[in-house]
């Protein structure tokens, strides 16, 4: 996700240092520019057609403990352990500074985050799964109309088809 760049890269510097940006460019201005550029990127996005939904899930440190546990003691769950998860959590209060950022700076009018709760998993997909089923009925989609000249056309076929041996 290109939100990464506003994200990890931010917490772990030496990650930053890796992308061979110009010298000049000032750490806070490289923020602000990333910014502007997701706000860019998804306002194009948008113009073009694409509805957007950003769901931010906020799970508290202690919901994250117990899930990594988890995942450690059910033989089912030990595929989705990762060392690094463990490693990120000594980076905890940076991560937040930065998700508060990220999300001050990129919830538009156009592309909202969703901030939801995300210690009860019931609870997230209710909350994720409401705002899906809002805006599709806010864009109520529906099949294309087939005028008289496509359904020719498709009898034609049809009797192509069943001519078949």
């Amino acid at each position: 996700s290109y939100y990464e760049e506003v994200l990890v890269v931010r917490v772990h510097s030496e990650l930053l240092e890796l992308e061979k940006l110009p010298k000049n460019l000032k750490h806070m201005e490289l923020w602000e520019r990333r910014y502007r550029e997701i706000n860019d990127f998804e306002h194009y996005l948008v113009d073009n057609g694409v509805e957007i939904l950003k769901f931010f899930l906020h799970l508290s440190k202690d919901e994250q403990k117990k899930r990594f546990l988890g995942r450690l003691e059910a033989e089912d769950k030990n595929w989705k352990y990762s060392e690094a998860d463990v490693k990120e959590r000594a980076f905890w209060d940076d991560y937040q500074a930065a998700y508060e950022d990220m999300l001050n700076n990129t919830s538009t009018e156009r592309a909202p985050w969703h901030v939801v709760p995300a210690d009860h998993k019931w609870f997230t997909r209710v909350v994720v799964a409401d705002a899906v089923v809002n805006k599709l009925e806010e864009m109520d989609p529906r099949y294309p109309k087939v005028d008289e000249q496509r359904k020719e056309e498709l009898a034609a076929a049809r009797k192509l088809l069943e001519s078949e041996k």
